[in-house]
């Protein structure tokens, strides 16, 4: 947009005027609908709503080259949805958001959406609390490609979950969380495997009082790789028992805050192809469960365990995984007590681990940092948090590790900046970080460079503890 002081007649050739006191370059308009369509993708939500505002034909193609659209999920936007739907006619990602103090849109605006955007493959749903069963198998029967469904704080229930299982027959991801329709108790409907059985790769439920009515959907989905359990009430050992069983491609298993046993971890020992575990704050399982598991699941390359002061997994369990899972590339240890006997077997034994946390435990000293920096000489990225470790660890870090890029040291009383700049000295290209503070290095060229010192295995640690 330039010259909009002169008169049309005296614009140059090259700038032409395409509405009231708007001016833009005409090989800018000369280019087609798909390439504008293009540019419009690499665009952020801003930029992309001011170009929709250059002229008629801008506002045309940027609505029709939308793909993914957020909308606040209030009950006046029920007036709007045949207007914004009209423009945006080309949406096939959808996330309604309803704030916890507002009314949300209720089941005529999700039938007319559905109605509109029948190509839809991924619907995210936050309190949607007017949402009925009626409202879910209407949207289910006119949104027949989803493919990733997220539900949250809703109220519809078990009736319109097995309305979208029965008509959506390409969905491959289920996240249920706060399913406020499944509070009945014994008498809440199974939820059965419907037409996702054969589609149905990831599921994923959180805080859910009746979260084993989703049991059938679980055994009856063959293709299941990744399965996410976060506080859901009730015994879990049994189903867990069955659906190992039936379950075998099972890749990824997440178990936090449930009530299971050894019984249940052990079972996962059926999943002989099983590559990622979490296993947070289950205070009923101990070494033996873990031991069960890692002698079969050879494949183990990601390990979790927040033992939440229980001491049940200690040295005993992580030796049996150092023993078994020789691929294991990153291990993270929260309110786990291992010595220099389980550390210095890993580092032996498990020669691919490259990322490292080490959090609030009491036995975590100097002695088992050096054994750590002799032995895990693949270690890329270390954490340690809240625990008893000083200078003379630090010290030991800078000779061992070869391979160290990042290092952060949180809440270590014992450590001071002394330390951290010995691991500063010692390798120009790692990156240190005690606490909040970040520690420059140097560059070769004497100019000063701060590296991101942000460990990635600390976000991991933050989240559980936040």
């Amino acid at each position: 947009m330039a010259d909009q002081g002169l008169p049309d007649f005296l614009l140059p050739p090259s700038v032409k005027k395409v509405d009231d006191g708007v001016f833009v370059a005409n090989d800018v308009l000369n280019l087609p609908d798909a390439c504008l369509a293009s540019i419009f993708h690499f665009l952020g939500p801003g930029d992309r709503k001011r170009c929709s505002l250059v002229c008629r034909r801008w506002l045309e193609v940027e609505g029709q080259s939308r793909h993914r659209l957020s909308l606040n999920a209030q009950s006046d936007l029920l007036s709007v949805v045949p207007s914004l739907f009209s423009r945006f006619d080309a949406v096939t990602k959808l996330s309604l958001k309803c704030d916890r103090r507002s009314v949300s849109i209720g089941d005529d605006a999700l039938i007319q959406i559905s109605l509109r955007c029948q190509n839809l493959t991924r619907l995210k749903l936050r309190s949607c609390r007017q949402l009925t069963d009626l409202g879910m198998e209407s949207f289910a029967k006119n949104c027949k490609k989803l493919r990733k469904l997220s539900c949250g704080s809703c109220t519809f229930g078990a009736k319109g979950m097995n309305a979208v299982v029965d008509n959506c027959s390409s969905l491959e991801e289920l996240s249920v969380k706060r399913l406020r329709g499944l509070t009945d108790g014994a008498s809440t409907e199974p939820i059965r495997p419907g037409l996702v059985a054969s589609s149905l790769k990831t599921i994923c439920l959180t805080d859910l009082y009746n979260g084993q009515c989703f049991g059938p959907l679980i055994i009856g989905s063959k293709k299941l790789r990744t399965l996410r359990l976060f506080r859901c009430s009730g015994d879990w050992d049994n189903l867990l028992e069955v659906i190992t069983n039936n379950v075998k491609p099972l890749v990824e298993v997440h178990l936090e805050r449930l009530q299971v046993t050894d019984v249940g971890l052990a079972s996962l020992s059926n999943c002989q192809n099983l590559e990622i575990l979490h296993l947070l704050k289950t205070p009923d399982c101990s070494n033996l469960g873990l031991t069960s598991v890692a002698e079969k699941c050879k494949l183990l390359r990601k390990l979790h365990i927040d033992g939440w002061k229980t001491n049940r997994i200690n040295d005993e369990g992580l030796i049996g995984v150092a023993n078994y899972c020789v691929n294991l590339q990153e291990l993270v240890l929260i309110s786990v007590n291992p010595t220099s006997s389980s550390l210095e077997k890993l580092g032996s034994n498990c020669r691919k681990l490259e990322r490292l946390a080490l959090c609030e435990s009491e036995t975590i000293g100097d002695a088992e940092i050096c054994c750590i920096a002799a032995k895990c000489t693949a270690l890329r990225k270390l954490c340690i948090k809240s625990c008893p470790v000083s200078d003379h660890g630090m010290e030991a870090l800078a000779i061992g590790c070869p391979n160290l890029v990042k290092v952060k040291v949180k809440k270590c009383k014992g450590v001071t900046y002394d330390g951290a700049g010995w691991l500063r000295a010692s390798k120009e290209s790692l990156a240190v970080n005690l606490d909040a503070r970040v520690v420059e290095n140097v560059n070769v060229n004497g100019s000063d460079r701060v590296q991101g010192a942000a460990c990635d295995l600390v976000n991991v640690v933050d989240q559980h503890h936040s």
